[in-house]
């Protein structure tokens, strides 16, 4: 059974959002999705009646062989490696089940730390609510062990990523407080922002200047950025700017796109900094102005 272009076309956004949370990268993510489009419409799904089904379990698929492909690559980065950050759009019309919309850096970060069947299974319930049997027929393996999959990655997820009801205006109230401090190099200020066990994370990939381990405690945290705001002094701009859809901020060298910051906050405190530096994350970004 064959389907109008239109009709499949309004799956490319969720089929992004899966492919985008399986590989944490744009482009790689777009190329899967391509494929999986190329692969219908040269007959690949002749008969199919669920085409959501079928695109779903192809794209599955093939982030796990791009994931176990990469695998030596990310094992061998150097420093923190932070997803491909998506900059100056909404969360994906995603399903409303929990976790769903978040495209949060956070989250990814949480995500990257999985196995990549077990991030498949747990995708695939999450965000497509998809059914054991369907999981099963994607990943090659029994309805049971597809639900241990899931259980083990929605436990893993929800204690490495604590859920807070924040607010967006909360959530941009403090970004907006923290970059002005940091502008204005005032420590005090920065560290009474941050929570008091906040981490600061920071992708350069061995492409660009960062710590090479995570920073943790806000005074420690707040010395840092004022380090760099000072050894940048006159050079550096911000603009503030939707980062995987929350308020996030977009710094500039000279005029141009140097590094691209998420936040995560409990509407009181930010809990995290996640800063992506390494220029092979920017592209999306390049074409941005100050």
């Amino acid at each position: 059974m064959r389907h109008g272009v239109d009709a499949l076309e309004i799956l490319r956004p969720r089929l992004f959002g899966l492919a985008y949370r399986m590989l944490g990268s744009r482009s790689e993510a777009e190329d899967v999705v391509q494929e999986a489009f190329l692969r219908w419409h040269r007959g690949d799904a002749d008969g199919v009646r669920l085409p959501e089904a079928w695109l779903v379990t192809v794209v599955t698929r093939l982030c796990i062989d791009r994931l176990r492909a990469l695998a030596k690559e990310r094992e061998t980065y150097v420093g923190p490696w932070l997803a491909e950050p998506l900059i100056g759009e909404a969360k994906l019309p995603d399903h409303a089940a929990e976790l769903a919309s978040d495209l949060s850096m956070a989250l990814l970060l949480v995500l990257e730390r999985l196995a990549p069947e077990e991030r498949a299974a747990f995708l695939m319930h999450e965000v497509f609510d998809c059914g054991y049997a369907d999981i099963a027929a994607a990943l090659g393996k029994s309805e049971a062990a597809c639900r241990q999959l899931v259980h083990r990655a929605r436990e893993r997820v929800r204690r490495d990523k604590p859920r807070f009801e924040v607010s967006e205006a909360a959530h941009r109230r403090l970004v907006e407080q923290y970059v002005q401090a940091v502008q204005e190099r005032d420590t005090a200020r920065i560290a009474a922002l941050l929570a008091p066990d906040s981490v600061f994370i920071s992708d350069g990939g061995g492409k660009a200047w960062a710590a090479l381990r995570p920073v943790i405690g806000a005074p420690r945290i707040a010395r840092m950025e004022v380090g760099v705001a000072r050894r940048f002094l006159g050079r550096l701009s911000v603009r503030i700017l939707p980062v995987n859809g929350w308020t996030g901020a977009v710094g500039f060298l000279d005029g141009r796109t140097y590094a691209v910051t998420a936040f995560e906050t409990d509407g009181q405190r930010i809990r995290s900094v996640m800063r992506v530096l390494n220029p092979e994350k920017l592209s999306a970004a390049a074409h941005l102005t100050t």
